[in-house]
């Protein structure tokens, strides 16, 4: 990343960060480090993923950390504060709407946008409606229900998007080697002390996401997103279209617990 980019971000990062201040020194830190370090915060913008005047639902949504950073984006643009020039415009969001098993974190997404035009609701989401929608994210929660699980997520989300919306999919690649096991015991360490024991987690390898993904009539683009991290993530850009069949024969590959 360029010097000039990365001051921008850098300054994006403590402008979307601010929100949170009211809901204590452990939220805002959060927030900054997360944004911070996270490649996938940047690399939405970077790579223009999200459409403009789109339906963004959040699916494990935190404490509403993609809303802010999306928000706080387009209000920089607009006010041309440094914005990179070789990305594209920031979105303008039409809504955006986070789903969340964590009650504290839901409160705390509440209240630091609460009064925006982001909503945030406690929700299982294998149980949950997603409504209709034009771009749903998922970001690295998917591995922890079971490949049936999974499946019938994935199903519902092909379901809630519009003909040509959009899955952003951030996974861990269970074929990367030693990056994927160093990223595999830290998320053990992290679930564990936010009070998840005995967690088990199923992951794939992106040449099985993609298979599934294709069984469900998407077409899959794989972006590489651990620039600057040890861990082995890739970002899965799932889009229907014309060109889009949404068949769904038995969600090949099939897992089983």
């Amino acid at each position: 990343m360029k010097p000039k980019t990365s001051l921008f971000v850098a300054a994006l990062v403590e402008r979307a960060a601010v929100p949170y201040r009211p809901s204590g020194r452990f939220a805002w830190h959060f927030a900054r480090g997360k944004l911070g370090r996270d490649p996938v915060f940047a690399g939405l913008l970077q790579h223009g993923l999200i459409p403009d005047q789109a339906r963004i639902l959040d699916i494990g949504c935190g404490q509403g950390l993609l809303a802010s950073w999306l928000m706080t984006a387009r209000a920089m643009y607009q006010e041309k504060a440094g914005w990179p020039e070789a990305w594209p415009a920031a979105p303008a969001l039409r809504s955006i709407h986070g789903i969340e098993l964590m009650a504290r974190d839901v409160e705390r997404a509440r209240q630091a946008l609460g009064s925006t035009a982001a909503t945030f609701t406690i929700g299982d989401m294998c149980i949950a409606d997603f409504g209709s929608v034009d771009v749903v994210v998922i970001l690295d929660v998917l591995h922890y229900v079971s490949f049936d699980a999974q499946n019938d997520i994935l199903r519902q989300v092909r379901d809630a998007l519009a003909p040509d919306g959009t899955l952003i999919l951030r996974i861990g690649d269970a074929s990367g080697g030693l990056p994927f096991t160093f990223s595999a015991w830290v998320d053990h360490v992290v679930t564990f002390i936010r009070g998840h024991r005995n967690s088990r987690f199923y992951c794939r390898s992106v040449a099985d996401w993609q298979k599934a993904l294709r069984g469900l009539g998407f077409a899959v683009e794989t972006l590489p997103m651990n620039e600057g991290t040890p861990f082995s993530n890739i970002l899965l850009v799932a889009r229907l279209g014309a060109k889009s069949v949404r068949s769904d024969p038995a969600m090949a590959p099939s897992h089983r617990d």
